[in-house]
Order: C-alpha cells, then structure tokens, then sequence
C-alpha cells in the first residue's frame, strides 16, 4: 500500500480520518500490519480504553464511533495500522478490511504530554 492509496482511503469514516488524512498529506510514517483480527475484539480492547481516558478526562477524536464501528462489524477480520505524525505529536490507529482496500475506522489525535516527551 502507497501512502497515496492510504491518503484516498481515509475519509470520513470518523471525526479523526480528516486530521490523519492531514497528517500523511504532511509526510507522517505509516504502517499497516498483515496480521487479521475480528473487528469484535478490537471493539472491547478498544471499548475498555475509551472507559480509562474519559476517567483520566482525556477524550481520543473518533474513538467512540470508532468503537461503534467495530463493534457492528462483529467478526470481520481486518487489519490495524498506525499513523505518526512527522514531530510525532499526533497519533492515528487505523483500522482496513482485510485486503486493505478500505478504510473502516479511524481513530486517534495529540500524544499526551508526558514528563518524558517534555524532557523532563
């Protein structure tokens, strides 16, 4: 996959597809990983995550419909991968059919500051 294919690919599956979308157009590293995996699993990983962050006060752009989206896919297999962007502040997860055809979901923003990422 090109970042080209990656780039069209990416539409308005959720909130966070425009600013990953965004972030390849700018040179952000991508990776799209062989292993498949039922859409289902990755709802309740990614269920239980969205639970921690909103209790930490932190909100992840389309991660909840990204959820919902998963959740109904019930046991399509699909491929993940990750968007960094170039100064690595922002982070997308991506989920792809499993031909890595499509874009299915999409989630993901700003990297949380951390003492270490401030060079602390």
């Amino acid at each position: 996959m090109t970042r080209d294919d990656l780039i069209a690919m990416l539409r308005e599956q959720t909130p966070a597809c425009g600013p990953a979308r965004n972030a390849l157009i700018a040179g952000a590293d991508f990776v799209v990983w062989d292993g498949l995996v039922p859409a289902n699993r990755h709802a309740g990983v990614f269920r239980t995550r969205m639970r921690r962050s909103l209790k930490r006060g932190r909100t992840v752009d389309g991660l909840a419909n990204s959820v919902d989206i998963l959740r109904r896919a019930g046991e399509e297999p699909l491929r993940t991968g990750s968007i960094d962007a170039v100064d690595r502040s922002f982070w997308f997860m991506i989920f792809l059919n499993s031909t890595a055809t499509a874009v299915v979901a999409c989630f993901g923003g700003r990297r949380p500051i951390t003492m270490e990422s401030a060079g602390l």
